[in-house]
């Protein structure tokens, strides 16, 4: 389906695709169907990240000004649920790429800019993050300057798309000042990968990172933050990571129809409108946020309950989209979440 509408894109005139409805269908047609598949075997096939590049997904958090299509809020957030409503290892994967993105499109690194954003955008490079281990004080990962450049060590405990990824953002403190490099995932004897084991979305391909001593070169650094001014920059993403619980309760909520559960489902979306009012909200006032986030998790949470019980005994059969999305409920439940999310959450329990 396409617009009328063009963008260019460092040099070339390109049709905008009609993004929303470009994601809906690449849910329904070809993410979803295999989404058992995906969970069974805990491989997302690379043609499913193929397919969401040839429908050009992977430039979505671009500006217009940097080659992107420049989407609205809602166009974004749209998207993002789309794709979550279909296949929640592909998606989770999918979207740790933008933090690159990003980051790049607002880096001073001209160098850095040039060399890699076009690539990002057009998802012939595809990207992932290793950057939560900055948040805690003290860190996880530590940047030390060294004579030519930094060198990273610590833990960086949750980095998604492991072996499957060209590029990877990689964040340390170095005192009060977030350091972030884009370096290439290649066997380094200073990086040791550990796979994790998860419940659920295995096939994000999700390592823990053993950094000891690994250097990484001056002209590699895009962005020295404050650390209160990184942590204040994550409040978009924190708010986007909530599309991903209101993928999974749409799809909850389809399923219920499907099972002539018309009135639960009925409710269940309304919630969802409600709850996705309280995180575009947030963003002007993120002390909300929290809540807002935890109130998505909690009716993702909900809604695959709902799913499992309307499925009856069939839903603790393995293979069954009910067991599958109470599990991804699961995950989605402390996926990208912080201690004042994690409290909110608990506090929903005992209401």
């Amino acid at each position: 389906m396409r617009s009328g509408r063009v963008h260019e894109t460092f040099g070339s005139l390109i049709p905008v695709t009609d993004l929303v409805a470009e994601a809906r269908a690449l849910a329904d047609d070809l993410l979803f169907p295999a989404a058992a598949e995906v969970d069974r075997t805990g491989v997302v096939p690379r043609s499913h990240f193929d397919a969401l590049a040839a429908a050009g997904l992977y430039g979505v958090a671009a500006p217009a000004a940097a080659g992107g299509p420049g989407l609205s809020l809602a166009e974004l957030v749209a998207v993002i649920e789309a794709l979550a409503s279909g296949c929640l290892s592909t998606t989770f994967t999918w979207i740790q790429h933008h933090a690159l993105v990003v980051g790049l499109a607002g880096t001073s690194n001209a160098g850095l800019r040039a060399k890699y954003l076009p690539a990002l955008i057009s998802g012939d490079l595809r990207a992932g993050v290793a950057y939560t281990g900055v948040i805690p004080t003290p860190p996880r990962v530590r940047a030390e300057p060294v004579d030519g450049g930094y060198r990273f060590d610590g833990e960086a405990p949750f980095v998604s798309g492991w072996g499957g990824i060209d590029l990877l953002q990689l964040s340390g403190r170095d005192g009060d000042t977030v350091v972030s490099v884009v370096v290439e995932p290649v066997p380094d004897p200073s990086v040791t990968a550990h796979p994790l084991d998860l419940t659920a979305a295995q096939g994000t391909a999700t390592v823990r990172l053993d950094l000891d001593g690994y250097f990484v070169p001056a002209d590699r650094v895009f962005a020295e933050q404050p650390y209160a001014e990184f942590v204040g920059s994550k409040t978009f993403a924190s708010r986007l990571s909530g599309c991903v619980a209101l993928g999974l309760a749409e799809r909850c909520a389809r399923l219920l129809v499907d099972a002539g559960e018309d009135q639960a489902a009925e409710a269940l979306r309304a919630e969802q409108q409600l709850v996705r009012t309280r995180l575009d909200a947030a963003l002007t006032d993120p002390p909300a946020l929290p809540a807002a986030r935890a109130a998505a998790s909690d009716l993702a949470y909900r809604s695959a309950g709902a799913l499992a019980a309307a499925t009856g005994s069939r839903a603790i059969l393995g293979g069954s989209h009910a067991a599958r999305l109470v599990r991804e409920a699961t995950f989605v439940l402390v996926a990208a979440t912080r201690p004042d999310i994690r409290a909110e959450l608990i506090g929903l329990t005992l209401r």
